[in-house]
């Protein structure tokens, strides 16, 4: 093939963006079938104690490691392997969930169940990011980004609601053995007939790269080797490069405003007298307004840059979190929730734009892997967080206190040490371009 057949784009590559969406959608039908049903009926139909706070949030703990391990596992090993296998034996992976889902003799089944899907959604999500990231455009990473989890968190909101419904009418365990089996069979089918591997657009990307650098060049890290190890890169992403220190920390603790809501808060909702629908709408505010809003923030960025989308993000979500418990009402719930959403739709797309934006593509596949590692590990150590501040106090409203304390502090250590990283909006400069 020549390098014509590479040309990254949105439009140039309408086909396979379109199909890696599809993909992510049904990525977050699969985590979306698990964040209704399976909290809120945790007591009833699997036999978790009442008032079990951190027993509750063990399926989101596992869920969070395991992601967190195979995010760092996918990005490299998609750089030798390519990207639609990882794919492909990312949805082989999540074959089981429904079925151990609807035999679950007990909470243990659930999570169980919730460590396949952590190696599910590690392997596929992060493919279908990467992969887009492959066949576009600089200009258009924000866009990139926010229509991926536009797509992905969409998905999510979707499948709660479904699923709520599906329960009611076929029992909560058959709800989501059908729910669950259509989809994954579904994925396996449209990754096997019509995903392409785009590995080879990142390997031209490098090679064009070199023959021509870019007229506003990214501010790389320095005195870094073109093929980094996979430690080397793993102390870039966590500690050296205090950007990517800045960006990495943001994305561990945003991840505690997902935990809670997964965990904690349908519990939380049933407990002031909500039904398993109701729960599922007010939940899927959430999902909505952070999907639905990515759409334009993603792009918002590609015009004003990384930074402050990501730190007023940081702090608005901060806000909805604290809101919820300090009104009443399934409106109020609703609102609040929409405020956490709109916060993290600002920041979700643009903390991946801006280590996109700053990472070569020759090892961008894992330094997005490794981001990816630390953002996820927030499940486990927020759901962890989250379920000591709730069992200490013996109140679910002080897991919500915790969530926007830490969104607040993380927010004011991306104001310090963070920086723009649009290429356009703050280049490397010729010595830095001389010394990458």
């Amino acid at each position: 093939m020549t390098s014509s057949d590479f040309t990254r784009g949105i439009r140039e590559n309408k086909t396979q963006v379109a199909h890696q969406l599809i993909q992510v959608m049904l990525v977050g039908f699969a985590i979306g079938m698990t964040r209704t049903v399976v909290p809120a009926l945790a007591e009833s139909e699997f036999g978790l104690e009442r008032g079990s706070f951190l027993l509750l949030a063990s399926f989101v703990v596992a869920f969070g490691a395991v992601k967190a391990v195979m995010n760092f596992v996918a990005g490299r090993w998609s750089e030798r392997v390519g990207r639609k296998r990882v794919l492909f034996w990312g949805w082989v992976v999540a074959l089981p969930i429904p079925v151990m889902i609807w035999y679950a003799p007990d909470w243990n089944w659930i999570v169980a169940a919730t460590v396949l899907l952590g190696v599910n959604q590690g392997l596929c999500w992060s493919m279908t990011q990467t992969a887009k990231l492959d066949i576009t455009r600089a200009e258009e990473r924000g866009l990139t980004m926010g229509l991926n989890e536009f797509s992905g968190y969409v998905g999510v909101a979707i499948a709660g609601i479904l699923t709520a419904y599906a329960a009611e009418w076929l029992g909560a365990r058959v709800g989501l053995l059908v729910f669950g089996m259509a989809v994954v069979l579904l994925a396996l089918v449209l990754t096997v007939v019509w995903v392409k591997d785009t590995l080879p657009w990142a390997k031209a990307e490098t090679a064009a790269h070199k023959a021509a650098p870019p007229k506003n060049p990214p501010r790389y890290p320095q005195g870094v080797s073109e093929h980094p190890s996979t430690g080397e890169v793993f102390a870039l992403m966590s500690w050296r490069d205090r950007r990517l220190f800045a960006i990495s920390q943001a994305g561990l603790v945003e991840k505690f405003v997902d935990a809670l809501v997964w965990a904690l808060f349908p519990v939380f909702l049933v407990g002031k007298g909500a039904s398993l629908t109701e729960v599922g709408w007010i939940v899927g505010v959430y999902g909505f307004v952070w999907g639905g809003s990515q759409l334009f923030t993603g792009r918002l960025s590609d015009y004003v840059g990384r930074f402050w989308p990501n730190v007023l993000g940081m702090w608005i979500c901060g806000a909805g979190a604290a809101m919820v418990v300090m009104g009443t009402g399934a409106l109020w719930w609703s609102v609040s929730v929409g405020v956490a959403g709109f916060g993290m739709a600002l920041l979700y797309p643009n903390l991946s734009a801006a280590v996109a934006d700053i990472t070569p593509p020759a090892w961008r596949g894992s330094a997005i892997g490794i981001y990816r590692f630390w953002r996820d590990l927030g499940y486990a150590i927020g759901a962890l967080g989250l379920g000591l501040a709730a069992s200490l106090t013996g109140a679910a409203e002080a897991a919500f206190w915790f969530v926007a304390i830490s969104m607040f502090t993380s927010g004011a250590v991306l104001f310090w040490l963070g920086e723009e990283t649009h290429p356009r909006l703050n280049p490397a400069g010729p010595r830095e371009v001389a010394d990458a």
